[in-house]
């Protein structure tokens, strides 16, 4: 995903003019094809690796004793989403850099972000009776997950109504008046930092949330520090720089969120063997 934003602010969007080889001629860059032609296919690379790495996630899924066949769904679902979102990189070129297009290919890469996140939360589970949280923790992690979401979506408008259209050629521009989109992104931004406060202070008190309550700690640091790059970003013009480093930060901060639904509800995605497993530590208890 910072890759992703390196290729933007570079203007490297089209460094490859075509897809899936590089141009007519290769199906790596050239040399003809410069710095933004290396950028481009740089980031194309990296799909290789995904792939690699989602490849050793299911062959471990799968030797897993006992199966837990929702292990492997979620590592297969990871490899489905790459090479979906290798083919929505592939269309926002074909489409020259078409904006919509553009931030539908960074919610594909949040959509495998998420099954990813899923995996490593599933994968690293210790079985365990789910302690019953408060219903207005309940409300509030589900309530921030959605306002993240929403704030991710919003951003897309924000950088596809921006400066920063990934080529240095005239490339069409969301039709959003960039100042409106920016100040409800700015909004939705605060929003999910209070809702984040307020499911903290609901978690005090009891020893059974203090993996939730550190969990929605990390999720304040990190949106408050997303929060100010955005900021300095809006009144500075805008730097490529942190740019790219904003797209990074949204990744964490759609991790953080995800983590804290997922700890906020140990049992909103038991583990196959799981429940089972608690059973037979605490038979009378479960």
């Amino acid at each position: 995903m910072f890759s992703g934003g390196v290729v933007r602010v570079t203007g490297s969007g089209l460094g490859c003019p075509t897809w899936p080889a590089c141009d007519a001629t290769s199906l790596t860059t050239t040399p003809e094809l410069g710095i933004h032609g290396l950028i481009e296919f740089s980031n194309r690379a990296l799909t290789g690796l995904l792939i690699l790495a989602v490849g050793w996630a299911i062959v471990a899924a799968r030797l897993q004793k006992p199966r837990n066949r929702n292990l492997t769904r979620l590592a297969w679902s990871q490899f489905w989403l790459v090479v979906a979102n290798a083919v929505a990189g592939g269309i926002s070129v074909l489409t020259a850099l078409n904006p919509y297009v553009v931030a539908f290919h960074f919610l594909m890469a949040i959509a495998l972000l998420t099954t990813t996140a899923l995996t490593w939360h599933r994968a690293r589970e210790v079985p365990r009776i789910p302690a019953a949280q408060p219903r207005i923790s309940v409300v509030l992690s589900w309530s921030l997950v959605v306002c993240t979401l929403a704030l991710i979506v919003v951003g897309t408008l924000v950088s596809g109504s921006g400066p920063h259209s990934g080529d240095s050629a005239a490339v069409p521009r969301m039709a959003f008046v960039w100042a409106d989109v920016t100040i409800v992104h700015g909004v939705l931004g605060s929003a999910t930092i209070v809702l984040a406060i307020a499911l903290w202070l609901t978690l005090r008190g009891t020893a059974q949330t203090q993996l939730a309550r550190r969990r929605v700690l990390f999720f304040v640091v990190i949106a408050v520090a997303q929060a100010l790059v955005g900021l300095v970003q809006s009144l500075t013009g805008i730097p490529g720089s942190l740019v790219a480093i904003h797209l990074l930060g949204s990744a964490l901060v759609w991790i953080g969120a995800l983590r804290v639904l997922l700890d906020v509800n140990p049992g909103l995605f038991p583990n196959l063997h799981g429940s089972r497993a608690a059973a037979a530590v605490n038979p009378v208890d479960a």
